[in-house]
């Protein structure tokens, strides 16, 4: 499935309902790695989410962990809690399976939802403020980047106040040779449409966050969000889920996918 957009309203067709939008999705924003910042916490929540997600037809998910001056995790670490990760779902996964195919072969009366034999493909960046600390990991060239080709970066800002050269930091970024992905531009209090008219005029590509759509954030994030679809300004679309409570407001999400 190729990038998706979507817009609410009510005399398009496809309009997609709630778990409906995850049948072969990429979730390009997730803090699902446990225990490293304040998404999910224990390895347990997350395997839960990672097992609705595969039950929802989900393809792909990018976790992507806070690093910033308050959250500063070091990238060998995130590498090892990923691994961590990685390997308790494959176990996980295989037990689910074998499970699923010892109740079919007895013929188990009431037997256990049917598991999706491929699991989910998980890959590991990170989502990156643009702050002091940022400024260092990219003077050293330290990032985990995002993307098939490994060559983007996904940024995001402070929600009510701007960093100071955010134009010229993301400059630097290109010519580093990364592209920036700004992280949900919708939720940023302090950007108008001339702002973001100007960032897409730079290359900018832009990630929406899912939970948006239903309102989770406020009616002014959501109506920015639709003004942002008007325009066509969405490249890639996120969860940016932080725990499994979030799950419980996907019935609430109605949409239409357009593809670009």
């Amino acid at each position: 499935m190729g990038f998706l957009f979507f817009k609410k309203r009510k005399e398009e067709a496809n309009v997609f309902h709630g778990a409906a939008i995850f049948e072969g999705f990429t979730d390009w924003h997730s803090h699902i790695l446990p225990g490293v910042d304040d998404g999910v916490r224990t390895m347990e929540e997350s395997l839960a989410i990672l097992t609705q997600y595969e039950e929802w037809g989900v393809n792909h998910v990018w976790l992507t962990p806070h690093i910033m001056e308050d959250m500063p995790n070091e990238t060998q670490g995130l590498k090892e809690r990923f691994e961590e990760l990685k390997a308790a779902y494959a176990e996980d996964h295989a037990a689910r399976v074998a499970a699923a195919d010892e109740k079919a072969g007895d013929n188990v009366e009431g037997a256990a939802k049917p598991v999706r034999r491929n699991p989910l493909k998980l890959s590991l960046a990170a989502e990156n403020m643009l702050d002091n600390l940022f400024k260092e990991r990219l003077a050293a060239d330290d990032f985990l980047p995002i993307g098939p080709k490994g060559d983007s970066l996904l940024v995001e800002t402070s929600y009510y106040n701007p960093p100071m050269n955010l134009y010229d930091t993301l400059e630097e970024i290109r010519e580093r040779g990364y592209n920036p992905i700004l992280a949900h531009p919708e939720r940023y209090v302090y950007m108008s449409m001339r702002d973001y008219d100007r960032l897409k005029g730079m290359g900018i590509k832009f990630q929406m966050n899912l939970f948006s759509q239903a309102d989770r954030y406020g009616r002014t994030v959501h109506k920015k969000l639709l003004e942002l679809l008007d325009k066509h300004y969405y490249n890639y679309m996120g969860s940016d889920i932080h725990s499994m409570e979030m799950l419980s407001e996907v019935p609430d999400i109605k949409f239409r996918s357009a593809y670009l």
